[in-house]
């Protein structure tokens, strides 16, 4: 979803008969007892997408908000200068959270103190609240609990770059929302013992799946194809994904590995993926992408070094008969380029792991896909997928083996099911570590 801004060319809503209804909803309130998080101490969790937002915004306070039918409640409060605000909370009355609350959209203000939704409330006096920009922080079941949001002292037209920061953010916040509530719930089921394995795997495998697409965007004259395996049993949630999304003159496509396992590494891949999104819709190049996603992770994994995460980015554009992908690696494996004779070729330049707070030097490579022809990307969970019997590795030259052996011409999804294949029937069956694989065809004419 892109950044939603308000249309100015609509009726704006006062809110002066009282409370919007929504604020009052059972099922909303409901949420926000669930949540578990009104009337709770400060969490590193939640403050660092606060420090996030005024580290890359500048000037501002940003909040995690939850508001029940009383008063807004803030889970996070932290100013640009690093400081926080102590006394957490204000009525519901004086909260602007109310008007995203009440509309269920993101409320852009340049200046409360003439904008018609908010110059009378009293807030813009007793807060010295000027610019503001907030966006709904939802449960999964699609309740507002309430914002996530940004403060200005001094009127402030919000770029277009400020609010797709903003909402990738709030989704982060809300994934973390998500986990909790999950966990609460898995806690809740284990209870009873006869079905604590079972349970286990299905909440793995729910929140496996809430990392990875639906399915893969059909792509006029490209054939996309992607395939993901957990390791082990499955019950463990691990970091591999996969997305593809429109971007300026074509689209952006990812596969991306994050190191760990379990709720920390969801919460880094769900960070990677909303924030790859973000700054991909943009127009940023693929290595400029992966240069700001490093910065966001490693001020996430605040210099602990947690959750090195490999990604490889690439934009994919049309050009007459051909495919121009312009490919960007971070601890990336080369990706394989099968052309339409069955010749393979590794391509794109090596680059870093993101997140180590390391200097990092990363290179965008550009590769015609012609007519006939895929770019394969692969996890390390191929290559290093070991056989049962002697714990060999699966390999790279393994793989460009099998990919020569392919007949010409094959489709991206046979090529992804036959790399599955040959590494499942490599490692007996259980894989040792995640494996995600995304291909990138360029159909033949008569195909």
């Amino acid at each position: 979803m892109s950044a939603e801004a308000p249309d100015r060319s609509l009726p704006v809503p006062r809110f002066t008969g009282g409370l919007p209804g929504a604020i009052t909803s059972a099922a909303r309130l409901r949420q926000v007892v669930r949540s578990g998080l009104l009337d709770t101490e400060r969490e590193e969790a939640f403050d660092r997408f606060a420090r996030l937002a005024a580290m890359m915004l500048g000037e501002v306070t940003a909040f995690v908000t939850v508001v029940d039918e009383r008063r807004s409640f803030w889970k996070a409060c932290v100013t640009a200068s690093g400081g926080t605000l102590e006394d957490r909370q204000n009525t519901v009355e004086q909260s602007f959270c109310r008007y995203v609350i009440g509309t269920d959209r993101p409320l852009i203000v340049s200046d409360a103190r003439v904008h018609p939704v908010t110059r009378d409330n009293p807030s813009v006096e007793s807060m010295g609240v000027i610019a503001w920009a907030g966006y709904p922080v939802r449960t999964p079941d699609g309740q507002v609990l309430g914002t996530f949001c940004v403060v200005g002292d001094r009127p402030r037209d919000w770029s277009a770059t400020d609010l797709q920061v903003l909402e990738t953010l709030a989704h982060a916040v809300a994934g973390e929302v998500a986990l909790r509530m999950a966990v609460d719930d898995a806690r809740a089921a284990r209870r009873a013992a006869e079905a604590e394995a079972r349970h286990a795997g299905d909440l793995a495998a729910v929140l496996q799946e809430s990392l990875l697409p639906a399915g893969l965007p059909t792509v006029p004259g490209t054939a996309l194809a992607g395939a993901y395996r957990p390791a082990g049993s499955g019950v463990e949630v691990l970091g591999d994904f996969y997305d593809a999304f429109r971007v300026p003159q074509g689209w952006g496509v990812v596969l991306g590995d994050v190191c760990g396992k379990g709720p920390q590494a969801a919460r880094t891949t769900a960070l990677t993926r909303s924030t790859v999104r973000a700054l991909g819709r943009d127009g940023r190049d693929p290595a400029g992408v992966l240069t700001v996603l490093d910065e966001v992770l490693a001020d996430w994994n605040d210099g602990d070094g947690r959750s090195p995460t490999a990604v490889a980015y690439c934009s994919v554009v049309r050009h007459a008969a051909d495919l121009v992908v312009s490919l960007c690696l971070a601890g990336f494996p080369p990706a394989q380029l099968l052309d339409a004779d069955g010749q393979v070729q590794e391509v794109g330049e090596l680059g870093a792991l993101l997140g180590c707070g390391l200097a990092l030097s990363l290179t965008t490579s550009v590769h015609i896909v012609a007519p006939g022809a895929t770019l394969l990307l692969a996890t390390d969970g191929v290559s290093e997928a070991r056989a049962h019997a002697d714990r060999s590795m699966f390999g790279e030259d393994r793989l460009t083996a099998l990919l020569g052996s392919l007949p010409a011409g094959t489709n991206a999804a046979h090529i992804v099911d036959a790399v599955i294949d040959e590494v499942s029937l490599h490692a007996g069956g259980v894989f040792s570590d995640d494996v995600a694989v995304l291909a990138i065809g360029n159909p033949a004419p008569d195909s």
